[in-house]
């Protein structure tokens, strides 16, 4: 079982959040410690606040009062109700929580089921509760749990090797703009691509896709990014939202600075001959577009490709899950540039490799960038008919992304966000 814990000023925030996720019917309220109880048994973030306001005015000087808990057993653990308020309670007494007002919500929107533990770390008379060794001492108290209650244990090695997970955007689950923000705002910081078309591609992964923009607002020319959803057949199904929405970190001029970083960081890294060998003995090895797919797929690398409305196909990409590195085809080698694969799938003609021993030509610029139609950008805010496809819509079909289990990533927006309105809190 992983536990996170993390503290803040903002109690309203952290009830908040707990309870849309009960009000959506993605969650629910297993237990209430110390908590006023109501006559219909069910909760508003105001009634869950008047439990805690009297540690809070008999705070007397501790910022971060609030405590947001999550415990999550492994996705194999088949944890009960009933058995989930158990570990809560022992957790919330062995760390010296026990006698304070807590509530327990349980999430179910993702696959790995677990729950979030708010509290304050004050007592009554607005001491704080000693959080000295607190690491040391909620990892002992997980592993006694484990112990007790027959769960399987989690070690931080394992922690480390599964904590990033992605969820593609499912637009008919609704909000589209939290499912691609949970992906967005931290897939730069895993990934590496050197191209808008490389990022457009391991967005595909994900159900999204973004577009340039530009124009003249007010007299001076501006650019950005439009994010959309997509379905299944890579065809946009949300209205676009602009990247300033989730942040400046995804925006063009960060993402700029992305591209150059991951240039330099890939310019000789081993992981490109890895991939041109893996890449090139499955080309090799098989006959058709599905079964190469599948083939690489069982090595942890997608395949998208794009095609125009004809079904010739002008680019491909492959996705290295497991050096998390992105790569035009031509950039693996000119040999596995998109022209390669249209001649085999759409003409069978098979290619011809060279000898490896034999010294390769150095490919120039030009041939870093695949066979692409010019696009130009779209004018800023006409954007508005989003029933129009763009020709070469990317796909990403026989592609699965390796399956982890990990972090929640709108957990970790929710807590950037009560970091950032601390800070403005304090500029102000």
């Amino acid at each position: 079982m992983i536990v996170k814990i993390g503290r803040s000023s903002n109690l309203y925030g952290a009830l908040a959040y707990n309870n849309l996720k009960v009000e959506k019917e993605n969650g629910q309220i297993l237990f209430a410690n110390k908590i006023i109880e109501t006559p219909s048994g069910h909760y508003s973030v105001a009634q869950l606040s008047q439990s805690f306001m009297p540690y809070l005015i008999a705070n007397r000087n501790t910022e971060k009062h609030t405590l947001h808990i999550s415990l999550n057993p492994d996705p194999k653990d088949n944890v009960s109700d009933e058995k989930f308020r158990e570990l809560a309670e022992q957790y919330m007494r062995e760390m010296g929580y026990g006698e304070q007002p807590f509530v327990v919500f349980k999430h179910t929107d993702i696959d790995r089921t677990h729950i979030h533990i708010v509290s304050v770390c004050v007592n009554e008379e607005g001491k704080k509760i000693s959080d000295k060794f607190e690491k040391r001492r909620s990892m002992n108290v997980c592993r006694e749990l484990e112990r007790q209650h027959g769960l399987i244990p989690a070690t931080d090695k394992e922690h480390k090797q599964n904590n990033k997970i992605f969820s593609p955007v499912n637009y008919q689950k609704g909000d589209a703009k939290s499912q691609i923000a949970s992906v967005v705002r931290h897939l730069p910081n895993y990934y590496q691509f050197q191209t808008l078309g490389e990022y457009n591609a391991l967005l595909s992964l994900f159900h999204i896709t973004t577009e340039k923009v530009e124009g003249e607002l007010q007299g001076k020319f501006q650019q950005g990014l439009l994010y959309f959803a997509l379905n299944d057949k890579g065809e946009k199904v949300s209205h676009p939202f602009k990247a300033s929405l989730f942040g400046k970190d995804v925006g063009i001029s960060a993402l700029e600075l992305h591209f150059e970083k991951s240039k330099e960081t890939l310019k000789n890294h081993p992981t490109k001959q890895t991939l041109k060998s893996a890449v090139t003995t499955a080309l090799q090895a098989t006959k058709d577009e599905q079964t190469f797919k599948k083939q690489l797929a069982e090595q942890g690398i997608n395949v998208v490709v794009r095609r125009n409305d004809t079904g010739r196909i002008y680019g491909i990409t492959f996705i290295d899950h497991n050096s998390k590195t992105v790569w035009n085809g031509s950039r693996l080698d000119k040999e596995l540039s998109a022209n390669t694969f249209n001649a085999y799938w759409n003409n069978n003609i098979k290619p011809e490799f060279k000898d490896p021993n034999q010294p390769q030509q150095k490919v120039s610029q030009s041939n870093d960038i695949e066979d692409v139609p010019t696009e130009k950008p779209h004018q800023l805010f006409d954007f508005l008919n989003t029933e129009k496809h763009e020709d070469g819509l990317v796909e990403a079909l026989g592609g699965l992304l390796p399956e982890t289990q990990g972090e929640d990533y709108e957990e970790m927006d929710f807590a950037n966000k009560m970091k950032k309105k601390k800070k403005r809190i304090r500029g102000q």
